[in-house]
C-alpha cells in the first residue's frame, strides 16, 4: 500500500501522503483513488464497450454516452448535457445574471457566484454572450460569427479562423506527428485524432444514432449516417444526376464516367478505380490473409469473404430467389442464379462463341481452349481446371488413406 501518515504535516489539514509522488490527501478514500494513477488499476469496467475507469463516478458518466441520457438540462434553452460542468460552461452563453440548471430539479446559482464568472472572464462576445479571459481569445472567437479567416498558411495559402487550427494544419507540411498510439505505434498530427483512433483498440463507440441506435466511433461518422434517415444526398453527379451521402463516394463514382484508375499495382501493373480494390489485390502478391475465421481458422484476404464464410458455419442463407425459393450465402451467387430463370447469358466466348451466364463461368470455360489447370494437388501434383474439381480429386486421396 503506497500510503503513510506524514508526521511533519499538519494533521488538521491533509495528513495522508502518497509515497510515490508525495501528494497529500485529507481522506483515505481519496488517496486510494489517487494511487490507481500510479498502479494503473481501473476496477470499474463498462459492460457495453469494455472501457475501464479508476472511479465509479467516471464510469457512471461514461455509461450516459451509450444510453444517450443527458440529465443536466439548461432551463433557458432546454439543451441537455452529460456533465454538470458542461452545463455550467454552457450557461455563460446566456446573458442573464442568474443561471438555472437542472438534474431532475431546478438549482439556482447565487448571484455573487454568477458575477464571479464575469470577473474571471470579463471579455464578452456581443453576438452570443460567451465570456473569455482576455481580448485575444475574444478576437479569435468573433471570427466564428464573421467568417473571417485572418490566419493564413505561408506554404499553401489556406486560411483559418483560429491560430490553433493553423498550427494543426502546419504539421501537414512538416510531416510532424507527435502524438503516438501506445498500442500500435501509429502516429498523428493532433491529440484529437489520436483520441479518435484509440477507439479502434477499445471498441468504444460513444456517438449513437437516436433513430436506429447504431453507434459510431466519431461524431462526423454519425453526422454522415444521419443523412440515411433524412434522405439527404447533397453530393450530386453532374453527368448522370446520381446523389451521394458523402463527397468521397461521389469522387469514386465519377471515375466510372472518366475511366480513371489511379491506384496502380507496382508488381503487375493492374490499375483500380477504388483504393479498397487495390488493397485487396495487393494481398494476392503478398499472400497476406489478415481475416481469420474463429471457428475453423481459415484465413481470407477480404473481410467480406470472411463474412460470407462464417455463414457456412451458421447455416445462414439470407439471399433468396423470389422465383423458386432457392437460398444462397452470397448476393453474387443469387445474381448468377437469377439468369437461370431469365435465360440471360451475356458473356460470350471469343474462341467458340458459346454464351455463359456469368463471368466466372466464362473464365472456367476458357480453360478448355487454353488447357490451363491452375489448381494443383499438393499430394500428387496433378493440375485441375477449377477448385471444385480439385476438392473432388482430394477425396480420392482421402479414401485411399482410409
Amino acid at each position: 500500500m503506497l500510503l503513510s501518515i506524514d508526521q511533519d504535516h499538519d494533521p488538521s489539514e491533509k495528513s495522508l501522503k502518497c509515497d510515490t509522488c508525495g501528494k497529500h490527501f485529507k481522506f483515505k478514500s481519496a488517496l486510494h483513488i489517487h494511487i490507481r494513477i500510479h498502479t494503473g488499476e481501473k476496477p470499474y469496467v463498462c459492460k457495453t464497450c469494455g472501457k475501464s475507469f479508476t472511479q465509479q463516478g467516471h464510469l457512471s458518466s461514461h455509461i450516459l454516452i451509450h444510453t444517450g441520457e443527458k440529465p443536466y438540462v439548461c432551463l433557458t434553452c432546454k439543451k441537455g448535457f452529460l456533465r454538470k460542468k458542461s452545463l455550467r460552461d454552457h450557461m455563460i452563453i446566456h446573458t442573464g445574471l442568474q443561471c438555472h440548471f437542472s438534474n431532475s430539479r431546478r438549482i439556482s446559482v447565487a448571484l455573487d457566484q454568477r458575477s464571479s464568472i464575469h470577473i474571471r472572464k470579463p471579455f464578452i462576445c456581443v453576438t452570443c454572450g460567451k465570456a473569455f479571459k482576455n481580448g485575444n481569445e475574444l478576437s479569435q472567437h468573433t471570427a466564428i460569427h464573421t467568417n473571417e479567416k485572418p490566419y493564413m498558411c505561408t506554404t499553401c495559402g489556406k486560411a483559418f479562423k483560429q491560430t490553433c487550427q493553423l498550427s494543426v494544419h502546419m504539421k501537414v507540411h512538416s510531416d510532424e506527428k507527435p502524438y503516438v498510439c501506445n498500442t500500435c505505434g501509429k502516429d498523428f498530427r493532433d491529440k484529437a485524432s489520436l483520441s479518435s483512433h484509440m477507439r479502434v483498440h477499445t471498441g468504444e463507440k460513444p456517438c449513437i444514432c437516436t433513430t436506429c441506435g447504431k453507434a459510431f466511433k466519431r461524431r462526423n461518422d454519425l453526422s454522415r449516417h444521419m443523412r440515411i434517415h433524412v434522405g439527404v444526398k447533397p453530393f450530386v453527379c453532374n453527368i448522370c444526376g446520381k446523389g451521394f451521402i458523402e463527397k468521397t463516394n461521389l469522387s469514386s463514382h465519377l471515375r466510372i464516367h472518366t475511366g480513371e484508375k489511379p491506384y496502380i499495382c507496382k508488381t503487375c501493373g493492374k490499375a483500380f478505380r477504388l483504393k479498397k480494390y487495390f488493397s485487396n489485390h495487393t494481398r494476392i502478391h503478398t499472400g497476406e490473409k489478415p481475416y481469420n475465421c474463429k471457428t475453423c481458422g481459415k484465413a481470407f484476404r477480404q473481410s467480406s469473404k470472411l463474412a460470407d464464410h462464417i455463414k457456412i458455419h451458421t447455416g445462414e442463407k439470407p439471399y433468396i430467389c423470389k422465383t423458386c425459393g432457392k437460398a444462397f450465402i452470397q448476393k453474387t451467387s443469387l445474381s448468377v442464379h437469377l439468369k437461370v430463370h431469365t435465360g440471360n447469358k451475356p458473356h460470350i466466348c471469343k474462341i467458340c462463341g458459346k454464351a455463359l451466364s456469368s463471368k466466372w463461368n466464362l473464365s472456367y470455360h476458357a480453360r478448355v481452349h487454353t488447357g490451363e489447370k491452375p489448381y494443383i494437388c499438393k499430394v500428387c501434383g496433378k493440375g485441375l481446371s477449377c477448385n471444385s474439381n480439385l476438392s473432388q480429386h482430394m477425396r480420392l486421396h482421402a479414401s485411399e488413406k482410409s
